[in-house]
């Protein structure tokens, strides 16, 4: 398969042969009308003039962009003609002259067909279907010619020419197989042999521009493995390329023929399909093929003494007419097979305008949020904590962003979006310090709370100077007694993280007097002896589990075996995300420590927050 730069090159000949062509050709006009021979040299000058101008509007007309596959294939075919048309005129321009030897104009006719015999050598050697040919047709005439002179001398220039020719085809020969040696290298990978991802997006562009041109519709694969990472780690590098080999291989068996697929890297693939009039039948058939590569990848490899078992998740973004940005698609592809991966892996998802909508959210977000700080849009509310009493004696800081261009953003949008970015490492310290100044101000107006809980994300964490940077902004605003009631709120997905370094960090953070409570339990990675092994003070029951307490008593019976747990670990509870008396009463009477959600208050600002406590103090004392 040719790729853009062969015919680049190709293209860059054109304007070099025309100029061989038309400068030289000069002096023959010249030289017949000298030696009688004025009209053929005319007549044979006018036809290399049109064969010129042809050679001029195929250059025009290339355009590697926006070419189709077919239609680089046309211009290729004319090119080839072009090219002979060119050296038949030569040879031609041979024999008019090479029968005018009173005047010595073999002389000159034999020394063009060698010098254009050389010219097609090094010019055409990267097409064996130009260069062949080529030289053949200029060679074999001159070597007839020395045949039929009858003189000795003759004959050995006629076995000179043979050698000569045979020299010019085994030196473009071996420049044709440097080439297409150096292009394999350039356009493949090397481990699996398959088209590599340069040459894939050329590959990719060429389709795009012929579905553009048909007005048909295709489609592409983009295949990820699930857990390759592991069999690199435990088993070394070497059986994970044995393994990839052994993909690559059933890719190939259950992959039509008209699919071209090649290897992105690491342990991901990429597939364009076939040409589909309709839509519909072209998201059916990605969709069948997607799910039988599913199935023949899950089949256990044997590799060495190892018998393992890999599945992929699969990526599918459908190209159609009117589009023309290869990488764009790329990227679909991308989003869709990260979609698989959040939903559990091991499946296929196709990129649609509902992902495209939040991926176009992601990107203004992603856009926006580094200037959402300097412009103040980023706020904190507060959310009551109620004990058992009703008493209202923690509260936890809840940030929210109202953008003027976006209006209200969600946490979880931005949040993510983030802690993706790096950006949270700074969103985070803004976090802190302004909750920390609330904290203090609240103190000085009188207001006491025994609890206020801060939520901390993981990147944020683990980040190298976390704890140096809450010792200082500890210091900046708060005192002692403040710090002690202080809870960080983490997530369970820091047992996927470093744990001894998490615990270690914990440890340092603690004896600056911070507690740390486990967020959104029972949602994520935690078990019981990373419960048991992280210093917490605090586990907070996910709003999830609070929510199905009135559907199902297995959801019951799990919201009690937390509260159990805690009990039984010395930990103090908090449920979150309680809307209804039913909830309430159910966690009453399962013994929960502390209670959040809408039942007791929605997320209040912190003049609202104020008055709202306030309140609720006025109203329990005139109880």
């Amino acid at each position: 398969m040719q790729d853009t730069r062969f015919h680049e090159f190709l293209h860059r000949q054109i304007p070099v042969l025309v100029a061989l062509s038309l400068v030289p050709g000069l002096a023959y006009i010249f030289l017949g009308w000298l030696h009688a021979v004025f009209m053929p040299a005319v007549a044979w000058y006018l036809i290399m003039l049109v064969t010129a101008a042809w050679g001029i509007r195929l250059y025009r007309s290339f355009d590697a962009a926006t070419m189709s596959e077919t239609r680089r294939e046309q211009w290729y075919a004319q090119c080839v003609r072009l090219v002979y048309a060119f050296f038949v005129l030569w040879a031609l321009i041979f024999l008019i002259y090479v029968r005018l030897d009173a005047y010595k104009l073999h002389y000159i006719a034999i020394f063009t067909e060698i010098g254009a015999s050389v010219v097609a050598s090094s010019l055409l050697a990267s097409d064996k279907r130009l260069f062949r040919p080529t030289i053949l047709v200029l060679m074999i005439p001159l070597i007839v010619y020395f045949m039929l002179v009858g003189e000795w001398y003759a004959y050995v220039l006629a076995l000179f020419s043979t050698i000569l020719t045979w020299v010019l085809l085994y030196a473009a020969q071996s420049t044709n197989n440097l080439l297409t040696q150096t292009r394999h290298q350039a356009t493949h990978d090397a481990l699996s042999g398959l088209f590599n991802r340069q040459y894939f997006i050329e590959h990719l562009q060429r389709r795009m521009n012929s579905l553009n041109e048909s007005g048909e519709h295709g489609y592409l694969l983009l295949i990820d493995l699930d857990h390759f990472k592991t069999v690199n780690d435990t088993l070394g590098h070497d059986v994970g390329d044995r393994l990839l080999q052994g993909v690559v291989e059933r890719l190939l068996d259950n992959l039509a023929d008209h699919c071209v697929v090649a290897r992105l890297g690491g342990d991901e693939f990429i597939v364009t399909g076939g040409s589909f009039s309709e839509r519909d039948a072209c998201e059916a058939e990605a969709l069948e093929t997607a799910r039988q590569l599913l199935v023949a990848l899950k089949t256990p490899y044997v590799v060495g003494a190892h018998q393992l078992h890999i599945s992929a998740s699969i990526g599918v973004s459908l190209l159609g007419p009117g589009d023309s940005n290869a990488n764009r698609f790329i990227k679909e592809a991308d989003i869709a097979m990260y979609e698989v991966k959040a939903r559990g892996r091991d499946g296929v998802f196709v990129f649609d305008e509902a992902i495209a909508r939040r991926v176009e959210g992601d990107l203004e977000i992603e856009r926006l949020l580094p200037f959402a700080l300097s412009r103040g849009e980023i706020t904190l509310h507060y959310q009551p904590q109620v004990d058992r009493a009703g008493r209202i004696i923690g509260a936890e800081a809840l940030v929210r962003w109202t953008s003027p261009t976006l209006g209200v953003v969600p946490p979880d949008r931005f949040v993510p979006i983030a802690e993706q970015t790096g950006l949270i490492i700074e969103l985070g310290r803004h976090i802190l310090e302004t909750a920390f100044r609330t904290l203090d101000d609240w103190h000085g107006a009188g207001i006491t709370l025994q609890q206020f809980s801060v939520n901390i994300s993981m990147r944020q964490f683990t980040h190298p100077g976390f704890a140096a940077q809450v010792e200082e902004l500890l210091r900046r605003h708060l005192d002692p007694a403040l710090i002690q009631t202080l809870m960080f709120e983490i997530t369970e997905t820091v047992v996927t993280e470093d744990i001894d370094g998490v615990i270690q960090t914990m440890l340092e953070l603690k004896a600056l007097g911070i507690r740390f409570s486990m967020d959104d339990f029972g949602t994520g990675y935690s078990s019981l002896s990373h419960l048991n092994r992280l210093p917490l003070d605090e586990l907070k029951v996910d709003r999830a589990f609070v929510l199905a307490l009135g559907d199902d008593e297995s959801d019951r019976a799990l919201v009690g075996t937390i509260l159990n747990m805690a009990s039984l670990l010395g930990l103090n509870t908090v449920a979150e995300g309680v809307e209804t008396a039913a909830q309430y009463a159910f966690l009453m009477h399962h013994g929960c420590g502390m209670f959040q959600g809408y039942f007791h208050s929605k997320p209040l600002a912190k003049e609202a927050f104020e008055l709202f406590i306030q309140d609720h103090a006025t109203a329990r004392d005139a109880i």
